[in-house]
């Protein structure tokens, strides 16, 4: 008997309204994100440590707390290694660190999570064609699984975007429109044409489904490291929906019985300084964060002036006792080459500031020395041409 979803009602994070989940939906009319809830106590029957050894190597082993399992969209995405950084914990004094390593998933990032949850949901709920703004990656994945889907795509990318992200999208047939500005001028584009071309709108946090497959993160994690959690997740925040996910999952690991209660890692966010809006609140003690002008950053996937998800990334920091750091881009470059040359791993500047942002709160005496830390590489390095210092 193959497992089955326990999908049960989405609830928005600002006014706590409830709406079923039979219809296609982007925000709460208030302006909220809306959560996808699950029958938790129903899905704890059969989503056990027994259970999961014999299930498919991929995201929807977690079928139970994802929606549309019955029927996904699927390439295969998730269960990526986590690698032990033996190298680079040696040069941070360090006695366990890790990375987890995303660009083994399909179109080369963990974006194919989201897209795989957040595609599979607009299929089954009646979505003619697909819209959204994107750094790059998020683009890819989109057009990837459209086409598996039978869905078209009309991709939105500022006109900076690395070349290979717009003929990677080419490739899987999406109409991709270059747009002068940032990613938030390419969602005005897109809020733009809804009523007109009948889109639907699968933007970052605009439809509750994207982030339940980036909370598979939070699973894989537990399940990894022995239905234990790292005391320390290092994580590369634009939109945060990585982020956001993987909170909500250890909430939900918790009430499943599967880890500890109490127990969650420390979050911490990792932005460019030349676009830093979750930073600055942070440290200004707000609660969300105001956009930020002129944003410059090499890491495409960083150069997100504001995040519809704010609020909901601040408290993640805040509640587990985290941290906000912004890193430069030479730092950034310096950090994917060692990441590189001392493990193996060709990281995108995402995954590259990370390492940058972990070595701060290392020299700052934020990280004990036997915490086990996991840094997440969100990328492969491939579809950026050129990293800042190496010669081309």
């Amino acid at each position: 008997m193959h497992p089955r979803s326990t999908l049960g009602w989405l609830e928005c994070s600002l006014c706590h309204a409830v709406t079923e989940p039979d219809a296609l939906h982007n925000l709460c009319s208030c302006g909220g994100v809306l959560l996808a809830c699950y029958r938790l106590d129903e899905a704890a029957r059969t989503l056990t440590p027994e259970r999961l050894r014999d299930r498919r190597p991929d995201l929807w082993r977690y079928a139970e707390v994802l929606p549309g399992s019955e029927r996904p969209v699927t390439l295969g995405e998730g269960m990526t290694p986590l690698h032990e950084a033996s190298f680079l914990a040696q040069s941070l004094g360090l006695e366990r660190l890790y990375i987890k390593d995303e660009s083994l998933n399909p179109t080369g990032s963990f974006k194919a999570r989201g897209m795989a949850t957040a595609v599979t949901m607009a299929l089954a709920l009646g979505a003619k064609r697909l819209a959204l703004p994107s750094a790059g990656n998020a683009g890819g994945a989109a057009a990837a699984y459209g086409a598996l889907a039978g869905l078209g795509v009309d991709l939105f990318l500022p006109v900076e975007t690395p070349e290979p992200f717009r003929f990677e999208a080419l490739a899987y047939g999406a109409r991709v429109h270059m747009v002068e500005g940032d990613i938030s001028h390419c969602g005005a584009r897109v809020r733009e044409g809804i009523g007109r071309e009948g889109w639907f709108d699968l933007s970052t946090l605009r439809e509750p489904y994207r982030l339940e497959g980036k909370k598979t993160l939070g699973y894989e994690l537990a399940e990894q490291f022995g239905w234990d959690l790292p005391e320390v997740v290092v994580y590369p925040t634009g939109g945060g929906t990585g982020l956001v996910g993987m909170w909500k999952a250890f909430e939900e690991l918790e009430h499943l019985g599967l880890v500890r209660s109490g127990r969650r890692p420390r979050m911490v966010v990792v932005q460019a300084a030349g676009c830093a809006p979750i930073v600055r609140a942070y440290e200004a003690g707000e609660l969300s964060a105001r956009p930020w002008s002129h944003p410059f950053t090499y890491a495409s996937g960083l150069r997100v002036p504001g995040a519809i998800g704010d609020r909901l990334i601040l408290r993640a920091v805040r509640e587990s006792r985290g941290a906000a750091v912004a890193v430069t881009d030479d730092e950034m470059a310096a950090a994917q080459l060692e990441i590189a040359r001392g493990e193996g791993i060709f990281a995108c500047p995402e995954g590259g500031a990370t390492l940058a942002g972990l070595r701060r709160l290392v020299d700052s005496g934020k990280i004990d020395a036997g915490e086990r830390v996991v840094l997440f590489n969100t990328g492969t390095g491939l579809k950026y041409p050129r990293i800042p210092g190496l010669p081309q």
